[in-house]
């Protein structure tokens, strides 16, 4: 697909997660077949008023791209200036605006998926940003607020005739949280009214899924969020899938070394401390399923050094050998 002049040869896109998809995993991803990948969403108030932290999220590795900035708020002319920095700081090839974040402290403040029962303000946004900026403008968003505002269709237009150079739409409201099922028709509706491209998110958890979602939707692409926690090979079946071809799971050793190599590479780019804190969520998550996950589990929430991953992933891997030998046996 073509976003605002600048190519995205893959249909496959990984979703922009607080507190998961940092550098070093969006970098596993992209080696198994993401195709664009969006930074962790970065407060535009933050980002205006110089928090490091917040460049830090901006970060992007040497070859992502093409990737996007997320950007949160809704006062427009701060979006703007925002969106100025993060084109400055990060070299990123879009400027995506978050209309679609459900959190209770979020929304509270009006911004991520409130935005949604303001439309006006939502296109006053989306051209201060498009002014500020010399990058495409993309907005992800919801099927709407809650059951008695499900205005996607409209929303979706709007944000083309603002200035947005492509859209994604998660099938549910804000309402339903991540509940329920993602609505594909409403996807559909979308894409149907708007002449940019649209991505299609929500339960996709697996190679048919995003075949099913690209086929019933008629988006131009696919873009995956939980179903990458712990799983990034996601991207690999589902290429695959696409393809008309059927790819086995990786093997949990696989998944293990895979793991550390992540938490290795964040711990070149946060510092070890901060590395381990994460990988305690990660690797829990890229366990899941594995007989005796609960017990290593235990393990992994009080890794504080790089070495002590070492040791939970040798124990882990000597416990896999060990199955193997019996089922041989």
């Amino acid at each position: 697909m073509d976003i605002g002049g600048v190519e995205v040869k893959s249909k496959l896109v990984l979703a922009p997660m607080a507190g998961v998809t940092d550098l070093a995993f969006r970098e596993v991803c992209r080696s198994l077949g993401a195709g664009l990948t969006y930074t962790e969403m970065v407060s535009s108030k933050a980002l205006v008023y110089q928090d490091k932290k917040t460049r830090l999220i901006m970060e992007l590795g040497e070859t992502e791209h093409p990737a996007a900035v997320q950007l949160f708020g809704s006062d427009p002319a701060c979006m703007g200036e925002a969106a100025a920095k993060a084109c400055e700081i990060s070299k990123c090839d879009f400027i995506d605006i978050n209309m679609g974040c459900p959190v209770g402290k979020v929304v509270r403040a009006g911004d991520g998926s409130a935005l949604m029962r303001k439309p006006e303000l939502a296109a006053r946004i989306i051209e201060a940003v498009r002014k500020s900026s010399d990058r495409p403008v993309t907005v992800k968003f919801r099927k709407g607020f809650d059951s008695s505002c499900v205005n996607a269709v409209e929303f979706g237009k709007m944000c083309e005739e603002a200035g947005a150079s492509a859209i994604a739409v998660h099938g549910r409201t804000r309402s339903q949280m991540y509940s329920g099922r993602a609505d594909r028709e409403i996807i559909g509706a979308v894409k149907e009214a708007v002449s940019i491209p649209v991505i299609a998110n929500g339960d996709v958890f697996s190679g048919p899924d995003a075949a099913a979602m690209l086929k019933s939707t008629g988006a131009d692409a696919v873009m995956i969020g939980r179903g990458a926690m712990g799983y990034p090979w996601i991207f690999d079946e589902c290429r695959a899938a696409l393809e008309g071809r059927e790819l086995p799971a990786p093997p949990y050793s696989e998944r293990v070394r895979t793991a550390v190599k992540q938490f290795e590479r964040s711990a070149e780019i946060l510092g070890e401390r901060t590395a381990c804190l994460e990988a305690r969520k990660h690797f829990a998550w890229y366990l899941k399923g594995m007989p005796r996950a609960a017990f290593f589990k235990g393990q992994i929430m009080n890794v504080t050094t790089l070495e002590d991953i070492y040791n939970v992933s040798r124990d882990i891997l000597d416990f896999l050998k060990d199955e193997e030998r019996g089922r041989g046996g």
